[in-house]
Protein backbone atom coordinates (compact mmCIF):
# COMPACT_ATOMS: atom_id res chain seq x y z
CA UNK A 1 0.00 0.00 0.00
CA UNK A 2 1.42 3.41 -0.96
CA UNK A 3 2.14 6.08 1.62
CA UNK A 4 -0.66 8.41 0.51
CA UNK A 5 -3.14 5.57 0.32
CA UNK A 6 -2.16 4.38 3.79
CA UNK A 7 -2.50 7.91 5.19
CA UNK A 8 -5.98 8.23 3.67
CA UNK A 9 -7.00 4.87 5.12
CA UNK A 10 -5.60 5.84 8.54
CA UNK A 11 -7.43 9.17 8.38
CA UNK A 12 -10.64 7.38 7.45
CA UNK A 13 -10.24 4.95 10.34
CA UNK A 14 -9.51 7.80 12.72
CA UNK A 15 -12.65 9.59 11.56
CA UNK A 16 -14.74 6.45 12.08
CA UNK A 17 -13.31 5.92 15.56
CA UNK A 18 -13.93 9.58 16.45
CA UNK A 19 -17.51 9.26 15.17
CA UNK A 20 -18.03 6.12 17.24
CA UNK A 21 -16.70 7.80 20.37
CA UNK A 22 -19.00 10.78 19.84
CA UNK A 23 -22.00 8.49 19.35
CA UNK A 24 -21.16 6.50 22.48
CA UNK A 25 -20.94 9.77 24.42
CA UNK A 26 -24.36 10.75 23.05
CA UNK A 27 -25.86 7.41 24.11
CA UNK A 28 -24.31 7.79 27.54
CA UNK A 29 -25.81 11.26 27.99
CA UNK A 30 -29.21 10.13 26.73
CA UNK A 31 -29.15 7.10 29.03
CA UNK A 32 -28.42 9.34 32.00
CA UNK A 33 -31.32 11.57 30.93
CA UNK A 34 -33.61 8.53 30.59
CA UNK A 35 -32.69 7.45 34.11
CA UNK A 36 -33.44 10.93 35.40
CA UNK A 37 -36.80 10.87 33.62
CA UNK A 38 -37.58 7.45 35.12
CA UNK A 39 -36.87 8.81 38.59
CA UNK A 40 -39.03 11.86 37.93
CA UNK A 41 -41.84 9.68 36.59
CA UNK A 42 -41.63 7.40 39.63
CA UNK A 43 -41.97 10.40 41.92
CA UNK A 44 -44.98 11.70 39.99
CA UNK A 45 -46.61 8.27 40.03
CA UNK A 46 -46.15 8.12 43.80
CA UNK A 47 -47.83 11.52 44.05
CA UNK A 48 -50.73 10.24 41.92
CA UNK A 49 -51.15 7.27 44.25
CA UNK A 50 -50.99 9.51 47.32
CA UNK A 51 -53.65 11.81 45.90
CA UNK A 52 -55.87 8.89 44.94
CA UNK A 53 -55.62 7.52 48.48
CA UNK A 54 -56.36 10.93 49.94
CA UNK A 55 -59.41 11.33 47.71
CA UNK A 56 -60.53 7.83 48.71
CA UNK A 57 -60.25 8.70 52.42
CA UNK A 58 -61.57 12.25 52.49
CA UNK A 59 -63.54 12.54 49.30
CA UNK A 60 -62.70 14.52 46.23
CA UNK A 61 -62.34 18.15 47.14
CA UNK A 62 -61.89 20.43 44.17
CA UNK A 63 -58.25 21.08 45.10
CA UNK A 64 -57.37 17.38 45.51
CA UNK A 65 -59.04 16.51 42.21
CA UNK A 66 -57.18 19.35 40.47
CA UNK A 67 -53.89 18.23 42.05
CA UNK A 68 -54.55 14.68 40.86
CA UNK A 69 -55.27 15.84 37.31
CA UNK A 70 -52.09 17.95 37.33
CA UNK A 71 -50.03 15.01 38.57
CA UNK A 72 -51.54 12.70 35.94
CA UNK A 73 -50.78 15.27 33.23
CA UNK A 74 -47.20 15.54 34.52
CA UNK A 75 -46.85 11.75 34.42
CA UNK A 76 -48.10 11.67 30.83
CA UNK A 77 -45.58 14.33 29.79
CA UNK A 78 -42.76 12.49 31.57
CA UNK A 79 -43.72 9.20 29.88
CA UNK A 80 -43.78 10.85 26.45
CA UNK A 81 -40.43 12.52 27.03
CA UNK A 82 -38.93 9.23 28.22
CA UNK A 83 -40.22 7.43 25.11
CA UNK A 84 -38.65 10.07 22.86
CA UNK A 85 -35.37 9.69 24.71
CA UNK A 86 -35.51 5.90 24.34
CA UNK A 87 -36.23 6.26 20.61
CA UNK A 88 -33.20 8.54 20.24
CA UNK A 89 -31.04 6.00 22.09
CA UNK A 90 -32.17 3.22 19.74
CA UNK A 91 -31.47 5.41 16.70
CA UNK A 92 -27.97 6.29 17.89
CA UNK A 93 -27.25 2.65 18.75
CA UNK A 94 -28.15 1.89 15.12
CA UNK A 95 -25.64 4.52 13.99
CA UNK A 96 -23.01 2.92 16.23
CA UNK A 97 -23.71 -0.44 14.60
CA UNK A 98 -23.28 1.19 11.18
CA UNK A 99 -19.93 2.67 12.23
CA UNK A 100 -18.86 -0.70 13.65
CA UNK A 101 -19.66 -2.37 10.33
CA UNK A 102 -17.70 0.31 8.47
CA UNK A 103 -14.76 -0.18 10.84
CA UNK A 104 -14.89 -3.94 10.39
CA UNK A 105 -15.00 -3.55 6.63
CA UNK A 106 -12.16 -1.02 6.61
CA UNK A 107 -9.95 -3.25 8.73
CA UNK A 108 -10.90 -6.64 7.29
CA UNK A 109 -7.84 -6.79 5.08
CA UNK A 110 -5.42 -5.28 7.55
CA UNK A 111 -3.86 -8.53 8.69
CA UNK A 112 -5.77 -8.69 11.94
CA UNK A 113 -4.95 -5.17 13.12
CA UNK A 114 -8.51 -4.44 14.10
CA UNK A 115 -9.21 -1.44 16.31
Amino acid sequence: MGGDSRKRKDAGLAALVARRLALVADVSALTAEALRLNQKLSGIEMEVLRLQLEIGRRGGSAQLVQDLHNAEDGAAVARQTRLKSEDRIVAIEGEIADVDRALAQATSGSGGDRP
